[in-house]
C-alpha cells in the first residue's frame, strides 16, 4: 500500500483541490509565468520582423538593415494588436485582422499550457497568470511607443499600452476557460436556453462569414483578369502585394458579408450595396480586384445566402424545447449574438486610411447589426416555431367561449360540483335505508309462518292426549253414553276425534290440522 500513498503520511490524507498548485516550487512557478508572458511577445515580434525582412530583401532599390528592420517591427507588432498608427502625420486605422487572429491564438495557447504546467486546481488560481500576461503586454507596448518617438511611424502612448494589454488579457482568459470550462457560479446563474442561444448565434455568425467568403471568392474568380493585372512585373513588388492581400483577407471577408446581408461597405467615395452603387476610385491591391465597376440587376438574388443562414440557425434549435415560446427565446438570443458580432467585426475591419481619396474604409455597423439580427430572427423564428414540437391546439370557437365565460363557468362548475356531491350523499343514504328496511321485512316474513304453524300443532297434540285419557277412563268405569259412542268406537279402533283448534280469523292461511285428523272423518261417516 505504500506505493499508493506517500511515505510518512497515512492513507486518506492525500492533498485534494487547492493543494495541487502548492506542489510546484516557487522557482519553476516563476519561470512558467515568465514563459507564458514573454513567449507570445517574442514570437509575435519575431514573425513581424521576419516578414518585414522578406519584403525588404525582395523589394527593388531597397537597402536591407537589421537595425532598421527591428525598429520597424515594433509598430508592426502594435498594428497586429489593432493599435492605430501615424505615418508621417497621417492616420492609419484600417489594420489587418489576420495578424490579430494569430496573436490572440498564440496568447490563448500559451495561457492554456501554463495552466497545465502550474497544475492549477481552481479558476481563481489562474488570476496571477492572466495578470502577468496582460502586464507584460502593457509594458512592451509602452516601450515600443516610447522608442517610436521622433520616428516616421509612431503610436499613441495610451493606446499602445492599453489596447495590447486588453486584447492579451481577453485571449489569456479564453485559454484558461478552455481548460476549466465555464465557471460554475456563472453556469448556475445563466439560463440554459441562453447558453444554447449563444452557441446558435456563434453558428450563425460563422455561417454569415462563410457566405461573405463565398461571395468574395466568386467575385475574384469572375474578375480573375483584373486581379492578375494588378500584380507588378517584378517579383519583389508582387510578393509585397500578395502579402498585403493575404493580411487583409479577413477584412475583405467582413466587407463581403456586409454586402451580402444588404448594408454593403464603402472605400472613400466608393459605395457598394445590393440595392445601390456609388462609383469611386479603388486602391490598386489585388484583393480589391473583384469590386465591380457598376451595379448588376441580379445582386438581390444574393439575399438567399443570409436567408439560408437564418434557416440553418432555426433548424439547429428546433429540438431545444417542446415549448415554441422557449425556442423563440433561443432564436432572439442567437440574433443578438450575431448583431453584436457584426458590430465588433465591422469596427475592426474598417478605419482611417490616410487623408487621401480612400479614406475612410467603413462598414455601417449600426445598420449591419440590425439587418443581421433580422436575418437571423425572422427566418430562424419561423423554422424553429413550426419545425419543432407542438402541444395540441383547441378550436378557435371553444377558446372564445371559454375566454368570455371563464369566471361564470368556474363559479357554476363549483356550485354544480357541490350540488352533485350532496345529491350523491343523499342517494347513498336513501339506498342504505331502503336496503335495511327490505332486509327487516324479509326476516319478519320468514319468521312469522314458523311461529304460527308451530303453535297450533302443539295445542292439537295436548287436546288429543286429554281426550284419549278421558275415553279410557270412561271405558274402565263402564260408562257408555250415546253421545260418546263415536268417540269410544273411534278410540277402540285407534282413531282420534276430529277436533280442530281455533285459529285467528285474520290468519286463514295458517295450518291447524294434524296429519292424523285427515283420516278420522271417513270412519265416522261409514258408521253412521
Amino acid at each position: 500500500m505504500q506505493v499508493l500513498t506517500s511515505p510518512g503520511r497515512p492513507a486518506g490524507d492525500e492533498p485534494v483541490g487547492d493543494s495541487h498548485d502548492q506542489d510546484v516550487p516557487q522557482a519553476p512557478r516563476l519561470r512558467v509565468l515568465l514563459v507564458a508572458a514573454l513567449g507570445p511577445l517574442v514570437t509575435g515580434y519575431a514573425v513581424v520582423a521576419t516578414l518585414l525582412a522578406l519584403v525588404t530583401l525582395t523589394a527593388e532599390h531597397a537597402i536591407f538593415s537589421a537595425g532598421g528592420v527591428l525598429l520597424s517591427a515594433g509598430p508592426g507588432w502594435l498594428a497586429a494588436y489593432q493599435v492605430e498608427l501615424g505615418i508621417g502625420g497621417h492616420p492609419l486605422g484600417m489594420l489587418p485582422l489576420l495578424p490579430t487572429v494569430g496573436v490572440v491564438l498564440l496568447v490563448a495557447r500559451a495561457a492554456a499550457r501554463a495552466v497545465q504546467r502550474l497544475r492549477c486546481a481552481r479558476l481563481r488560481h489562474t488570476v496571477p497568470l492572466i495578470a502577468t500576461i496582460s502586464g507584460a503586454h502593457l509594458l512592451f507596448g509602452l516601450l515600443i511607443s516610447l522608442l517610436s518617438i521622433g520616428e516616421p511611424v509612431r503610436a499613441n502612448l495610451a493606446l499602445a499600452a492599453v489596447v495590447p494589454a486588453v486584447i492579451s488579457g481577453l485571449a489569456a482568459t479564453a485559454g484558461v476557460l478552455r481548460r476549466f470550462g465555464m465557471p460554475q457560479v456563472l453556469a448556475d446563474r445563466l439560463d440554459p436556453l441562453a447558453l444554447r442561444g449563444l452557441r446558435a448565434g456563434l453558428l450563425g455568425l460563422f455561417a454569415l462569414l462563410a457566405a461573405g467568403a463565398l461571395t468574395l471568392t466568386a467575385a475574384m474568380a469572375l474578375s480573375a483578369r483584373t486581379v492578375s493585372s494588378l500584380f507588378e512585373p517584378s517579383f519583389g513588388s508582387s510578393f509585397g502585394l500578395f502579402l498585403l492581400s493575404v493580411l487583409y483577407l479577413p477584412n475583405a471577408v467582413v466587407a463581403a458579408m456586409s454586402f451580402v446581408s444588404g448594408p454593403g461597405f464603402s472605400i472613400g467615395g466608393l459605395g457598394v450595396h445590393l440595392i445601390g452603387y456609388r462609383g469611386g476610385s479603388v486602391p490598386g491591391v489585388p484583393l480589391l480586384g473583384g469590386i465591380p465597376e457598376h451595379a448588376a440587376s441580379w445582386w438581390p438574388a444574393l439575399l438567399v445566402l443570409p436567408l439560408a443562414v437564418g434557416v440553418l440557425v432555426g433548424w439547429s434549435v428546433r429540438a431545444v424545447d417542446d415549448d415554441p415560446a422557449a425556442r423563440l427565446r433561443v432564436v432572439v438570443v442567437a440574433g443578438a449574438v450575431v448583431g453584436f458580432g457584426c458590430v465588433l467585426l465591422g469596427t475592426l475591419a474598417g478605419g482611417r486610411l490616410g487623408d487621401g481619396p480612400f479614406d475612410p474604409v467603413s462598414v455601417p455597423v449600426g445598420v449591419a447589426s440590425i439587418v443581421a439580427f433580422c436575418w437571423i430572427v425572422i427566418p430562424a423564428g419561423f423554422v424553429a416555431f413550426f419545425a419543432g414540437a407542438h402541444a395540441p391546439m383547441r378550436p378557435v370557437g371553444s377558446l372564445e367561449v371559454e375566454d368570455e365565460a371563464e369566471p361564470e363557468a368556474e363559479s357554476e362548475g363549483a356550485e354544480a360540483e357541490e350540488s352533485e356531491s350532496d345529491e350523491e350523499v343523499a342517494d347513498t343514504d336513501e339506498a342504505e335505508e331502503s336496503e335495511d328496511a327490505e332486509a327487516a321485512e324479509d326476516s319478519e316474513d320468514a319468521e312469522e309462518p314458523d311461529d304460527e304453524s308451530e303453535a297450533p300443532e302443539e295445542d292439537s297434540d295436548l287436546v288429543e292426549d286429554d281426550e284419549d285419557f278421558d275415553a279410557e277412563a270412561d271405558a274402565e268405569l263402564g260408562l257408555d253414553l250415546p253421545e260418546h259412542e263415536p268417540e269410544t268406537e273411534a278410540a277402540a279402533t285407534g282413531d282420534k276425534p276430529e277436533d280442530k283448534p281455533e285459529t285467528p280469523a285474520e290468519e286463514p292461511e295458517a295450518v291447524t290440522e294434524s296429519t292424523e285428523d285427515s283420516g278420522d272423518a271417513k270412519p265416522a261417516e261409514d258408521d253412521r
